[in-house]
């Protein structure tokens, strides 16, 4: 294809890019580095014969007018990324000071917002993620050996989950896990615990998060293997079993590495959407127990009467960065077996 004849086809997807996706990028960033005003206050003091008293109130006009010559705000610079709220660089360092070690360290962190939210999605992302490429490989594997009258069937019921909405499927998991639901109320009967309440224990709230995380993820993963297996050459399985080799020296030596190309790209599906985890969270009104770097944004965007868009747009860069660390070991992979096969 011609140079100009490719530049025309990609004009449209490019534009597209660049609209939707660079320019809002930008207009993240350049928020970020910008904080709120502070309030304009005016301060009178009114005296009679019993005394002076001072009074405090807001100047509107003057507040507005401030607004109205900068409406970005107050440049900050990467103040924003730093403060207590986000990276915490100095009350990291006084923690790590203090601490007895890992696990002190990492109780220290705890304390920190941000870092309460990267730790649960971090524990979230690499869960939810390989188990994920695990259980979705062996169902695929076992749908592709059942006799073609019940792959029909299985193959529909492996995507319910997928079928049904985020939230709508996170709700009904919550109400089932309620004290009243029947998960909740069969716990407390195995447990002999009428008290007992996943939802007001931490530990049990990751565990049901990542469990769903799970169950709505699954039939992705289970769908693209079991499409890939669709390709593998018939003829070199065959070869394979003359020469003496068994179906699990088969599948791991001749269908795993084949369909290595799609484990990438599941794998980096999975790592993008994972570590921007939000709906269960909201769904199972988790927030108490579970804050992801998604909810982290959301919070700051609904903070009463005042949102903090500079907060807010730190985060989100934060975790643009976060992504981007995740996915380079694995687009680094895919490259090196690209140029692999190249050569």
């Amino acid at each position: 294809m011609k140079h100009h004849t490719f530049f025309w086809f990609i004009l449209p997807t490019l534009s597209a890019m660049v609209l939707f996706i660079a320019l809002p990028i930008v207009s993240v960033i350049v928020q970020s580095l910008f904080v709120e005003h502070e309030k304009v206050l005016i301060v009178s003091k009114s005296c009679d014969p019993f005394g002076c008293t001072e009074t405090t109130k807001i100047d509107a006009e003057a507040t507005a007018n401030l607004r109205a010559d900068q409406p970005l705000g107050r440049f900050n610079g990467l103040g924003t990324y730093f403060d207590r709220s986000h990276l915490a660089t100095k009350e990291v360092a006084k923690i790590w000071s203090s601490s007895n070690g890992y696990s002190s360290f990492l109780s220290g962190l705890m304390d920190l917002k941000f870092y309460k939210a990267m730790i649960f999605t971090l524990t979230y992302t690499f869960t939810v993620t390989p188990m994920v490429l695990v259980l979705g490989f062996a169902i695929a594997v076992g749908v592709n050996n059942l006799p073609k009258a019940l792959r029909g069937i299985a193959i529909f019921i492996s995507l319910l989950p997928f079928l049904v909405a985020t939230i709508v499927g996170s709700m009904i998991l919550s109400w089932m896990v309620d004290g009243e639901g029947i998960i909740g109320a069969l716990l407390q009967n195995i447990f002999n615990d009428p008290t007992l309440s996943i939802k007001s224990s931490a530990p049990l709230t990751w565990i049901m998060l990542i469990f769903y995380g799970v169950w709505h993820t699954l039939p992705f993963s289970f769908i693209t293997f079991y499409a890939g297996l669709q390709t593998v050459p018939s003829d070199i399985l065959e070869a394979a079993l003359i020469d003496g080799a068994n179906k699990w020296q088969s599948m791991m030596q001749i269908v795993v590495p084949y369909l290595m190309p799609i484990v990438s790209f599941v794998t980096l599906m999975l790592l993008m959407d994972n570590f921007r985890v939000f709906e269960p969270i909201i769904s199972f009104q988790a927030e108490a127990h579970a804050q992801s770097l998604s909810t982290f944004i959301q919070s700051d965007l609904r903070e009463a009467g005042n949102p903090l868009y500079a907060s807010a747009s730190a985060t989100s860069m934060l975790t643009i960065i976060g992504v981007i660390i995740l996915l380079t070991p694995v687009l680094i992979r895919t490259w090196q077996d690209f140029n692999q096969k190249m050569h």
